[in-house]
């Protein structure tokens, strides 16, 4: 398969920029596709080292990674699996706690029967709970020789930072290390939000004017809809929705966020959503860096299932401030924001 005549093609069609460095990180995934799908029987006779299942895109924000790697994973004609990291860990745990004995290996052995390459975008762990299990887990996936691919803005090595007991996500780290080829995709310029300046759905500051847009905007997408509120299920417990227009959803910022909510329920809350409205969005520090947390685990999810956003904000996009531990990762969430919040986006 010719991915860089395709992915040339891919580009003109959707009016991309290409750039270099992209049609490089092509090259090392036709390459990656020659030896795990592509070998010949003598070398699926002899080859004896599986390293390099994984492919590992690392890269800054808006640099390209998701576009190249739904790209090649759009191209593959495999058992293939895409989903946001948070999903897969619920899909996990909730396994593990239907089939306790010898869990592990019974879901990767289900994962195996459906998908030869699992594809997560924008990698990151943030949970104890996860790190502690994620060696175990993606050893028996490489075992199984299921191939994986990640994009990520964190290298490898910087993985879970600074995080609770990192000492115990050592062994996974080991592990992504020996069985990934990790790449750096290094471009100046973030176009998600060079191309998605034209900020009509991000609304700051709050004052009159704003909140007139919003209320106005909010009128006339919910039109002929009927408010009311909803209660939705998420394991066992009622997470209720005050202001529901038939999968058009209004939530302040403390609702959604100053509250022990996680992703399973803005994984729930996506899933009934067209368009979800956020009123109040404050800046962050070190004293909210919870919320703050909680906010970069909805804008992942809300990005991954592609819902148009409609925000008001305390300060602009452009001089929102972060608490120290989340500065990487809520680059990523200013990122989405700018595509999420921009007329161009539906």
């Amino acid at each position: 398969m010719n991915f860089k005549k395709l992915f040339l093609k891919h580009c003109e069609n959707n009016q991309f920029e290409i750039n270099p460095n992209q049609l490089d990180i092509i090259d090392d995934l036709e390459k990656y596709y020659s030896n795990n799908f592509n070998q010949s029987f003598f070398n699926k006779i002899f080859k004896k080292n599986t390293k390099n299942l994984g492919f590992y895109l690392v890269g800054d924000v808006g640099v390209g990674k998701t576009m190249i790697l739904n790209f090649f994973f759009d191209c593959l004609e495999k058992k293939k699996l895409r989903l946001h990291f948070n999903e897969f860990m619920i899909k996990f745990h909730d396994f593990i706690f239907e089939n306790k004995k010898d869990g592990i290996n019974l879901f990767v052995k289900d994962i195996k029967r459906y998908s030869e390459i699992i594809y997560f975008d924008e990698f990151q762990v943030t949970n104890i709970v996860d790190a502690m299990i994620l060696g175990k887990l993606f050893q028996k996936i490489f075992d199984e020789k299921i191939k994986v691919i990640f994009s990520s803005n964190i290298r490898i090595d910087d993985l879970y930072k600074d995080g609770l007991q990192r000492e115990q996500f050592i062994p996974f780290l080991k592990i992504l290390k020996f069985n990934t080829h990790q790449k750096e995709l290094l471009i100046q310029e973030d176009y998600r939000s060079n191309k998605n300046r034209d900020l009509d759905r991000f609304l700051s500051p709050i004052n009159e004017h704003n909140n007139f847009v919003f209320n106005k905007f909010l009128r006339k997408i919910t039109k002929n809809k009927k408010k009311t509120s909803k209660i939705l299920q998420v394991k066992g417990r009622s997470l209720k929705i005050e202001n529901f227009y038939e999968r058009v959803i209004k939530f302040s910022f403390e609702e959604l966020c100053n509250r022990n909510l996680g992703s399973e329920d803005y994984i729930i809350i996506a899933e009934n959503s067209d368009f979800i409205f956020i009123e109040n969005l404050p800046d962050f520090n070190e004293d909210n860096s919870n919320q703050q947390q909680r906010f970069i685990t909805l804008i992942d999810i809300v990005y991954e299932k592609k819902i148009p956003l409609m925000i008001t904000s305390r300060v602009n996009l452009e001089i929102i401030k972060s608490s120290t531990s989340m500065i990487e990762p809520f680059k990523r969430t200013i990122s989405r924001l700018y595509e999420l919040t921009s007329k161009n986006y539906n």
